[in-house]
């Protein structure tokens, strides 16, 4: 994934011509298809198509799939509104990823990339025959007019992710050149890949950061084909989509129509599923995923059912705990409150044994921290000594924990006690302002109820007077985006290669931001100093390196309550769809699936009999 940075400034004119100087194209640098970050990318700049993609796939058929909630905008780039699912199949970008890759980036609008060998800038010619769905052709021009827009007028993660970026210009009608501040992000050049370029022709008429259902107008393999606000939207395969030979999409964008239907409930999306309203279904339940399929459709070998490896880090899913909250402010509470959740008896009881607790923001992943910290690790951590609890130093992670919940329990009520509550006719009540300690859980999803519910009664032992409040999916949104909760649902994904975004995640300049991905409203020096050295690595090492002395400080903040992962992703299909064997190794890509016609026959056969 990207990375966010401050711009650094300048601090003279003699630095300023410097660093001019520095920018200055070399004669020789050459001219490529693809960029990686750190090594050679895996394919050829003469590819004929992506290894896991089928060149000869059939196009034709449909795929229905859930969203769930509304939408009220077709704009997924700003702060206001709730977007539709699906928007990213309108929009090229620069470049593509490859999902067989860690962090490969392929020329899609761009038909050659130059790349200063020292990272100060990059220059990219776009393809002549790019156009947009209107017939306009793209140019560089759009491409400047994009990241101005998305920066200044977008969603903050925008701003974070094009932070380092000094310079962009159109050189002419097909080529332009972004320079760099500095050159301490190497993902950098790859994160600028990934801009979606908007027609400046179609938008220079538009209020961009007003909501809107307007049919938006891309370059990309699919247009809005019919959408009916907060129910359904639909996306139809553009027929002389410009981009449909180029080696990066063959054999992908196989599809005619990707329908996406809209359920207030996962259980009602489920239920759909079965009765065959839905073609395709990702379950983020471990109980339905062992109990819920067994029906005459998955016996006759109608619906299947598979887990897609991954060999992405599994991140962080927990409960978050809103520090911009004077109750999280003491460091004891908020360790005590992660000693009530009892996993064991969860993945016994209710979890059917699939999961394995989360420690790490980085488990499952070279960059997890164990153990005592290592000496380039504690190199990075020396600086902020005085800022940081002595266990991020001394005791190896995972952080020792008692067995039992009620040996759990007992430390935290301990933990309580130092931090000046104690039990008042069976409330804990703050002893300086005599006010108990209430929380309140924010949910959306009715299937979280069942594992909230016993870490409540847990924190009831402890006189910690909690509830539930379970809302609709968009009012959730408005209280997530506005930081109206005391402890929400959040998860914090990651990738084989964290950069840019770890900025909006953890640092203080996005505490307060509207619509930002730091929940926790994080203010910590260490930690935005640790996020720079991550985003400055110069070598996997030193990345690595960084993201552990990140994870020590975030684990020893007890900022959050972990819960569980899955090394993989569950799929529930009816059985009409062909796909890559082997799956790519590195992110599940639904674009290099295909209708296989014969068994999508067979299974509308099934479905009408049965009506």
């Amino acid at each position: 994934m990207p990375s966010f940075v401050l711009t650094l400034l300048l601090g003279s004119c003699l630095w300023a011509t410097s660093l001019a100087a520095l920018a200055e194209p070399v004669a020789d640098v050459p001219t490529v298809a693809g960029i990686s970050l750190y090594d050679a990318p895996a394919l050829p700049d003469d590819f004929s198509h992506l290894p896991y993609a089928n060149p000869d796939a059939p196009k034709g058929g449909e795929m229905r799939r859930a969203a769930q909630g509304s939408f009220d905008s077709t704009n997924p780039f700003i702060l206001q509104g709730n977007p539709a699912d699906g928007l990213n199949h309108v929009y090229d970008t620069l470049m593509e990823a490859s999902a067989d890759e860690p962090f490969t980036m392929y020329g899609l609008l761009a038909g050659g990339i130059r790349l200063d060998p020292d990272r100060h800038w990059m220059e990219i010619d776009l393809r002549s025959q790019a156009r947009f769905h209107d017939g306009h052709p793209v140019t560089a021009e759009d491409v400047v007019f994009s990241f101005r827009l998305l920066r200044d007028e977008g969603q903050p993660f925008y701003r974070a992710y094009y932070a380092d970026v000094d310079k962009i210009e159109a050189l002419d009608d097909d080529t332009v050149r972004f320079e760099f501040s500095d050159n301490n992000s190497r993902e950098l050049p790859l994160i600028l890949g990934q801009l979606p370029v908007l027609p400046k022709h179609y938008w220079d008429s538009r209020d961009f950061a007003a909501p809107t259902l307007d049919k938006p107008l891309g370059s990309g393999p699919y247009a809005v084909e019919s959408l009916s606000p907060g129910r359904r939207i639909v996306y139809q395969r553009v027929e002389d989509y410009w981009g449909r030979d180029l080696p990066i999409n063959r054999g992908r964008h196989n599809i005619d129509r990707l329908v996406y239907d809209y359920y207030r409930d996962q259980t009602v999306a489920l239920e759909a599923f079965k009765a065959g309203n839905l073609d395709l279904r990702r379950e983020s339940s471990a109980k339905n995923w062992a109990t819920a399929y067994d029906t005459p459709a998955h016996e006759a070998g109608f619906i299947k059912r598979m887990v897609v490896p991954d060999a992405q880090p599994a991140g962080m899913q927990a409960f978050v705990m809103n520090l911009r909250r004077e109750k999280f402010q003491d460091r004891r509470v908020r360790e005590a409150l992660t000693l009530a959740t009892d996993f064991d008896w969860l993945n016994e009881h209710l979890f059917y044994g699939a999961y394995e607790e989360t420690d790490s923001y980085f488990e499952s992943s070279e960059m997890e921290a164990s153990g005592l910290p290592s000496d380039p690790e504690r190199e990075l951590l020396a600086p902020y000594r005085d800022r940081l609890p002595q266990e991020v130093f001394d005791t190896p992670l995972p952080a020792p924990r008692p067995e039992g919940l009620r040996a759990r329990l007992k430390k935290a009520l301990g933990l309580l006690r130092d931090a000046g509550y104690e039990i008042r006719d069976g409330a804990l009540v703050n002893r300086e302002t005599q006010q108990p300690l209430r929380l309140e859980f924010l949910l959306y999803d009715t299937q979280f109820e069942r594992v909230t519910l016993p870490l409540i009664q847990n924190l009831e032992r402890l006189g910690i007077k909690a509830s539930l409040r379970v809302v609709d999916v968009n009012q959730f949104l408005t209280r997530q985006r506005n930081f109206d909760f005391d402890l929400i649902l959040g998860s914090f994904p990651q990738s084989a290669n964290p950069g840019n975004e770890q900025r909006e995640f953890w640092t203080s300049d996005y505490a307060d931001a509207p619509r930002s991905r730091n929940l926790i409203g994080l203010q910590n020096p260490a930690v935005d100093g640790l996020v720079d050295s991550l985003i400055r690595a110069d070598s996997r090492q030193a990345l690595d390196n960084a993201a552990r002395a990140l994870d020590r400080v975030l684990r020893w903040g007890f900022y959050v309550i972990p819960q569980w992962h899955l090394d993989g992703t569950r799929v529930a299909l009816w059985d009409k769809f062909g796909y890559p064997q082997p799956f790519p190794e590195y992110t599940f890509d639904l674009s290099s699936w295909w209708v296989d016609p014969q068994r999508a026959s067979r299974i509308e056969q099934r479905q009408r009999g049965e009506r």
